[in-house]
């Protein structure tokens, strides 16, 4: 019976965390909080907070990265499923998907931005840059990488948008990641140039500077 309380414990923690990620409220690329922390929202113990934590991770809504924490991946099983569709598809043509996709947000963008968004593009760019100016942890790089290009998704205000981009998240990262990162070009000037066009709210230079984004990957790739 101790141990049928024990699982039953763990599934209602598990069940927490799940709605802390399925209301918004731990958003897709974001940090959890540590196992202390949980211990106290949940008013549970380290290992049930963990165990809880762990299965999450084995349905794929959370990463674990050593020396970083635990991140939401996935807002729910059937991302995953997606997510898993858009990890084993070809490089070519993830690139392709982006450009429609990019490309068009970043269009809607500079029509769209507000002072949040502003905000939230100068903080995302300057972290990039700051990174990716000597790169020594791969991880960080790519993180502050796909931070970036989802804070200029989110700027077109458009939640179709954003949720798919979201589903795409994962993939992404491991296309940046596969570029080789440390030691390889920063592109800094190219993501510049597309933040400063949706700032500055010139919609087809917006759109202009994240294809040639794009294309500058590519060619490198």
């Amino acid at each position: 019976m101790e141990t049928i309380k024990r699982q039953s414990l763990i599934a209602q923690v598990t069940e927490q965390l799940r709605a802390e990620i399925a209301s918004g409220r731990w958003t897709v690329g974001q940090r959890i909080p540590t196992e202390p922390a949980l211990c106290e929202m949940t008013g549970t113990a380290r290992n049930t907070v963990r165990e809880a934590v762990q299965s999450l991770v084995h349905a794929g809504l959370l990463e674990r990265r050593q020396g970083s924490g635990t991140y939401v991946i996935a807002t729910d099983e059937q991302e995953v499923v997606f997510t898993d569709f858009f990890a084993g598809a070809r490089r070519r043509d993830l690139m392709e998907l982006r450009e429609a996709l990019e490309v068009t947000a970043a269009g809607l963008a500079a029509r769209r931005r507000d002072a949040d968004d502003v905000r939230a593009l100068r903080d995302a760019q300057e972290i990039r840059n700051r990174v990716w100016a000597d790169v020594v942890d791969a991880d960080a790089a790519v993180e502050t990488d796909t931070r970036l290009h989802r804070a200029i998704v989110a700027a077109s205000h458009n939640e179709v948008y954003l949720e798919f981009y979201d589903s795409l998240l994962p993939a992404l990262r491991q296309s940046v990641a596969q570029q080789g990162v440390v030691g390889g070009p920063s592109y800094s000037d190219l993501h510049d140039a597309v933040v400063e066009a949706v700032i500055d709210g010139d919609e087809v230079a917006a759109r202009d500077a994240a294809r040639d984004l794009l294309v500058g990957v590519a060619e490198f790739d």
